[in-house]
Formats: C-alpha cells, sequence, structure tokens
C-alpha cells in the first residue's frame, strides 16, 4: 500500500474536501491505477473527520469511476480520469446551498447573456419569443411552471453557442431542482403581482436586448435581474 500524509481539513462540506485532496493525488500520480487506498479508519485520523465524511467522499469516487473496492480487501484506484456522465456526480448536489446557487448565477448569466447578444442566431430569438409567449400565459393565471423558466435561461445559454456555457447553466437548474428552489421562486415572485411584473417585463427585455445586438444592455438586465433575485432570497 502507497504511504501518503494527507492534510487535516476543516470547515463546511468535509467531504467534497476529503475527496478533492484524495482526487488531487490520484491525478497527479501519488497513486496510480492498481494502488490501494489507505483503511477508512487511517483516513479518518490523517483528515481528522468522522468516518462518515470519509464514506461519502469513497462513494463519489467510486460513483465517478476513479476507484472501486473489493470485499474484505479495500479500495483501488482505478482511473485518474473524471467521468464525464453528469449524473455520476448527483451526490454532491446535496452539498450545494440555495445561497451557492444565487452568487453562482449573479455572477455567471451576465456572461452568459453577454455572448448570447452577441451570437444568438434568427432561430435562437424566435425560439425565446416563443418560450416568453408561453411564460406571459403561465403568468397570467398566476402560475408558476419552473420548466418554462428553465427553458427561458438555458435558451439564452444555447444562443451563447458556447457548450460549456450550457453545460454550466444545465448543472445550476438541476442544483435548483435539488434545492427545490422552484418553491421559492413561486412564492416570491409568482405570488406577488409586483415582482412577477418585473419578473416578466425583464425577460422581454434580456430578449430585446438580445435581438439589437445589444451586449451591455443585456448585462446590465440580467445583471439587475440577478440581484433582485438575491434580495428577494433574503427578504423576510
Amino acid at each position: 500500500m502507497i504511504i501518503i500524509n494527507f492534510n487535516p481539513i476543516f470547515g463546511k462540506k468535509l467531504h467534497v474536501l476529503v475527496y478533492n485532496q484524495i482526487l488531487s493525488e490520484i491525478r497527479s500520480g501519488s497513486f496510480k491505477i492498481g494502488d490501494k487506498l489507505p483503511a477508512e479508519r487511517d483516513l479518518c485520523e490523517q483528515f481528522g473527520v468522522s468516518r462518515t465524511s470519509i464514506r461519502q467522499a469513497l462513494s463519489a469516487l467510486e460513483l465517478n469511476g476513479n476507484i472501486y473496492s473489493r470485499q474484505g480487501e479495500g479500495v483501488y484506484v482505478k482511473s485518474n480520469q473524471i467521468a464525464l456522465d453528469r449524473s455520476k456526480s448527483a451526490i454532491f448536489f446535496n452539498s450545494i446551498t440555495p445561497e451557492d446557487i444565487v452568487e453562482v448565477r449573479m455572477n455567471i448569466e451576465p456572461l452568459i447573456v453577454k455572448f448570447a447578444a452577441l451570437r444568438a442566431t434568427d432561430k435562437d430569438i424566435e425560439e425565446l419569443r416563443s418560450t416568453i409567449k408561453q411564460m406571459e400565459e403561465e403568468s397570467r393565471t398566476g402560475v408558476y411552471v419552473p420548466e418554462t423558466d428553465e427553458k427561458f435561461h438555458c435558451g439564452i445559454a444555447k444562443a451563447s453557442h458556447n457548450d460549456l456555457f450550457i453545460n454550466i447553466m444545465a448543472a445550476i437548474c438541476n442544483a435548483m431542482k435539488q434545492q427545490e428552489m422552484s418553491n421559492f421562486i413561486s412564492d416570491r415572485i409568482v405570488t406577488r403581482p409586483d415582482y412577477r411584473d418585473v419578473n416578466f417585463k425583464d425577460h422581454q427585455l434580456l430578449i430585446k436586448a438580445i435581438e439589437d445586438r445589444n451586449e451591455k444592455e443585456a448585462i446590465e438586465i440580467m445583471t439587475n435581474h440577478m440581484k433582485n433575485l438575491y434580495e428577494r432570497y433574503w427578504e423576510d
């Protein structure tokens, strides 16, 4: 068995920190394919965390295809690559907080909409207008359909014609579903007419800015839209 000294860790999301350190050692070659990892009790002592945190981290590594276990023998390195299947990383959605989601959206969506304004095709704009029309009909009846809102924001990412932006937006939407943030959006935006109207107006203005190829205007509107989302989330 390879002997490696891991650093003790402190703070929140301990299993994520354990995961990151072990994966780093695997990817750097300190642990090679076929090598056996230290026993759980040894990892607990080195990291200074509970067995639960160690098992969560090892489970995530196994789901990602980096390690495998042999009954009664231990855990071994299987691969130094990260699996591309996003569903295998679902375990980490449980560690993401609503605050994490809002923080990411505030910073990444203005950037995404900038490139949407620069690159959107006529077809992209047509699809966004179709979505906003659907949203308008739902809004008029006071009904919030999370899938429609998701379709709109993912449509903007699609209009950026950047595959990484598209995947990031998909990850954000998945995290929101795990945190049931659609319930919050319904309570804070849809059921209050003033917020509902402002929210819908923002969406209309975003489409217009994209259609006008005005990236500065699109960034400003999206920034304010996300700022309002942030403020409403922590509003009493």
